[in-house]
């Protein structure tokens, strides 16, 4: 046994060493105890609710792992105060985590986006050597076991887990956000961090899938476009970005979407995107070679072929409210305007995001304010830490989030473990 309690206010600790319980075997988790460890008379003990480290990470980039973007810095992240991330993005910046993966045995690969994935392009490879890495002496795991109560016993900690209650000196807390709850996010480092007199901030979807009540997008099911998107409340642009768009049973989805999702529809309004499906190609030019198509043996569903996916040129015609088998030589210049219009500027209705369990991030969380930005400790309770998602801290697509676990995990356990940066 590590220790024998006496009483809730006290109990006596066996050995010398220190004793870090981290919360959450997640990215952030991961590195922190990597990080912790380095610490030759620190005892590393990882709680993980589920059976297996790293499931979250195992879905990360379709499958892929978008570990870090080459581009990360503080302006890309969100929170009350999105000037925290700085003092940790310094301490272990993308060029640092990359040869601390590189040190571990993984290969990577940057794409032109700065997007940044192991060789394989599998995720697996990512999980699998951070495991290797936590065979460690002074690491120990307990796995399948959800921790349901942190209390401070004088200087030091109680952490417990269904019939048993472990010493530490110090408590990371890196259970992660609310998002993807189906891959393991949950509410349990909120709950733990309010308990010891954190505020938490409302919770909303990030980086997720936008509903439309558009007919259109069932059609659509599985039609991908490069497009650039604007995100209208009430008629006032709110958010917009460029990039690849994908059609799905429920609305839209793809890279663009999930930068463009935060907060949208989170307020009363009339929300709606409005999607330019050939933002390199002014309307001008695009009306001058569909009236120099009219001149072709064509249906008028086919006036897009080669322009846009097949199927996306039909529903675009129809929408314009020109039958599908009428011949082009037949359109009308107001027609052909009609076509060009909905081509740089369809505009749908948006009803709702697709909600927690989709999102891949949260926005809110944990205030920072009552963390130290320099050594993720708790400003309220000394020897309590925080990390990675459960902090009011959510980037933007591509990367960036998987860069603050990585970052915040490594500053928070070398802090807990007394070693330097």
């Amino acid at each position: 046994m590590l220790a024998i309690f006496l009483s809730y206010n006290t109990y006596q600790k066996a050995g010398d060493d220190m004793v870090i319980g981290i919360i959450g075997g997640g990215a952030s988790g991961m590195c922190a105890a990597l990080a912790a460890a380095r610490n030759p008379q620190a005892e590393v003990i990882v709680f993980e609710r589920q059976a297996r480290l790293g499931r979250k990470l195992l879905a990360t980039g379709n499958g892929r792992c978008n570990l870090t973007n080459m581009n990360a810095a503080a302006d890309a992240y969100h929170g009350k105060q999105p000037e925290f991330v700085r003092a940790a993005l310094s301490a272990f910046p993308v060029q640092k985590t990359l040869q601390w993966f590189r040190g571990m045995g993984l290969f990577t690969v940057a794409e032109d986006s700065g997007r940044v994935y192991p060789y394989s392009d599998q995720a697996n490879s990512v999980v699998d050597v951070l495991r290797y890495a936590m065979a460690k002496s002074n690491i120990r795991l307990i796995l399948g076991t959800a921790v349901s109560k942190v209390r401070k016993v004088g200087e030091c900690f109680c952490v417990e887990c269904q019939d048993e209650k472990f010493p530490c000196d110090r408590v990371i807390i890196a259970c992660g956000g609310l998002a993807g709850t189906k891959l393991g996010g949950s509410m349990s480092g909120y709950k733990l961090l309010k308990a010891m007199g954190h505020s938490v901030s409302k919770l909303r979807p990030a980086l997720v899938q936008l509903k439309s009540s558009w007919k259109g997008c069932v059609s659509l099911k599985g039609v991908r476009a490069n497009c650039h998107v604007t995100i209208l409340q009430d008629g006032t642009p709110f958010a917009q970005s460029q990039g690849e768009l994908q059609f799905t049973e429920y609305g839209i989805s793809g890279p663009v979407i999930f930068e463009v999702s935060r907060d949208a529809c989170a307020e009363k309004g009339v929300w709606e995107a409005k999607l330019d499906f050939l933002p390199d190609i002014s309307m001008k030019e695009l009306c001058a070679e569909l009236e120099n198509r009219m001149q072709r043996e064509l249906n008028a569903e086919d006036i897009l072929t080669g322009i846009l996916h097949n199927r996306l040129g039909r529903v675009l015609v129809s929408a314009a409210g020109i039958a599908a088998t009428l011949p082009v030589s037949q359109l009308k210049k107001g027609q052909i305007d009609d076509i060009c219009c909905l081509v740089k500027g369809l505009e749908i209705a948006l009803t709702d995001t697709m909600g927690m369990d989709s999102a891949q991030v949260t926005a809110g969380g944990v205030l920072t304010a009552d963390f130290n930005p320099v050594t993720l400790q708790s400003r309220l309770v000394p020897g309590l830490y925080a990390c990675g998602e459960v902090l009011d801290v959510d980037g933007d697509c591509g990367g960036y989030n998987l860069q603050w676990a990585w970052s915040s995990g490594y500053v928070a356990g070398c802090s807990a473990g007394e070693v330097s940066l």
